[in-house]
């Protein structure tokens, strides 16, 4: 009974918020309350959500004081080269933006954090989608995507779990795995290349030179090769052939008009990019070497930061403020989610689902117990967070898998599987900074990256099973 509860659960949520019948924050709290009376656990529902906010509350902290961190580095300056260099690649073509959003979102995801990562990417390529009329959707889902294939990094949380559960090590686990992974992020390179490409059908072939911006007030006014003559004759600017002096002018201002964060904005500071620079790789560095939890540090370097950058107490209200919306709704995100995971994990459905899960298993698939690890670790990270994968099923899976002679190393490759997929989960606290500063609604970017982020998935299964790895 409380399987069938616990996929009712999830269900429900899922179709609730894609139908758009209500908000994230809304179903995270109210149907898991709802379901927790069906059980008959009502009494109960207190404790479960005080031990779920309790187990979260260090991730919110964390989140917290990483968006107002990174959000003082975005507006002093300290990404401003990156997202340059991002920007001359990509002009103004959806396809080359895209694939340097996909580019971007992995660079950046070296450091472990998702959130880290979705805030950066979002910051750079957001102004841009916006400027061409891009379909956000799929900006959030090729960085969602990108992301959850770097999140397997040893330091990024499910490798080192997976060695923890099943007592490895953890290169052990994730060294052999490189290839498989390197073809994953190749895939989601390359389907970032045709979902840019179908962007560009779709807007028009545009490059800076044929692109005219007409700015009054909010507005802006773009014509490509694709646009309509109509709109060509509302601009006041005649397009131009290429290869004259004036149009080598035109495609410099073209190019500051395209500039992602203002490079005149009063945030900027200068003279302290290399302390910036300092305290930022220190952060990465020390979050990296575990010499402090992680929500510490970026709570010590959101201080430092805003002390250094903004001496003023006004200006650090200022600064605060600014980034106050971001802060709320992520929190609120990640305490509601408190609640879903506290009434799945209190009344004991997480227990009930993986059991059935396993015991559903046909005998005779023990000798690939692999294969249907790196299968289930689809569905199971989608709809449990990874502790409760790694710790509570994948040791069952092994042990199933031990006795068809199936070794632990093998099982732990094809947990990582998953990943692609567990990045966009409702239960993952980023996914709610990815889908917050797009400006998203969670619905749909659901239901755009689910069925290409399980292709991207099953590729790297795929490439773990052809190399031996798996």
């Amino acid at each position: 009974m409380l399987t069938i509860l616990g996929f009712a659960m999830i269900a429900t949520f899922l179709v609730l918020i894609m139908m758009k019948k209500m908000s994230p924050i809304a179903a995270l709290v109210l149907i898991p309350a709802l379901f927790c009376v069906f059980v008959g656990k009502g009494a109960k529902l207190g404790d479960y959500v005080i031990e779920g906010v309790t187990s979260l509350a260090p991730t919110a902290a964390m989140l917290m004081f990483a968006i107002v961190y990174f959000g003082v580095m975005i507006d002093v300056g300290l990404f401003d080269p990156i997202v340059r260099g991002i920007l001359k690649f990509c002009k103004a073509d959806p396809m080359r933006i895209v694939v340097g959003t996909a580019i971007l979102a992995a660079i950046v995801s070296l450091d472990g954090d998702g959130s880290t990562t979705f805030m950066i990417t979002v910051s750079a390529m957001y102004p841009l989608y916006k400027r061409l009329k891009m379909s956000l959707v799929v900006m959030t889902g090729v960085a969602a995507m990108a992301n959850g294939v770097m999140n397997t990094l040893p330091w990024g949380g499910p490798t080192a779990r997976a060695a923890t559960a099943l007592k490895l090590d953890a290169s052990d686990i994730f060294v052999p795995m490189i290839p498989a992974l390197a073809v994953g992020l190749l895939a989601v390179f390359v389907l970032s290349y045709f979902l840019g490409l179908r962007e560009r059908k779709r807007l028009g072939v545009l490059t800076l030179n044929e692109v005219l911006v007409e700015e009054k007030e909010t507005e802006t006014v773009l014509v490509g090769s694709g646009g309509s003559g109509s709109a060509a004759a509302k601009s006041p600017v005649a397009r131009g052939g290429s290869g004259s002096g004036a149009d080598a002018e035109n495609d410099t201002e073209d190019d500051e008009r395209f500039q992602a964060l203002d490079p005149d904005r009063p945030t900027l500071r200068p003279r302290l990019y290399g302390f910036n620079a300092l305290l930022t790789v220190g952060l990465l560095t020390a979050m990296i070497m575990e010499w402090l939890p992680i929500p510490v540090l970026f709570l010590l370097g959101a201080a430092l930061a805003l002390t250094v950058n903004f001496p003023h107490i006004p200006d650090q209200k200022a600064r605060l403020a600014a980034h106050a919306d971001n802060v709320l709704n992520v929190s609120g995100m990640v305490f509601a989610a408190a609640v879903f995971t506290g009434v799945l994990q209190g009344t004991g459905m997480v227990d009930h689902m993986a059991k059935w899960m396993v015991d559903v298993i046909p005998e005779g698939m023990g000798p690939h117990m692999a294969l249907v690890t790196g299968v289930l670790s689809l569905p199971l990270t989608y709809f449990m967070s990874n502790d409760g994968f790694y710790f509570g099923v994948l040791p069952v899976l092994a042990e199933a898998g031990a006795a068809h002679g199936v070794t632990p190393l093998e099982m732990a490759r094809a947990s990582l599987v998953g990943q692609p997929l567990h990045m966009s989960s409702p239960l993952v606290p980023a996914v709610y900074v990815l889908v917050g500063m797009a400006k998203v609604e969670f619905g749909d970017h659901t239901r755009f990256v689910v069925k290409w982020a399980a292709l991207t998935c099953l590729i790297i299964l795929a490439a773990g099973m052809l190399f031996g790895i798996i």
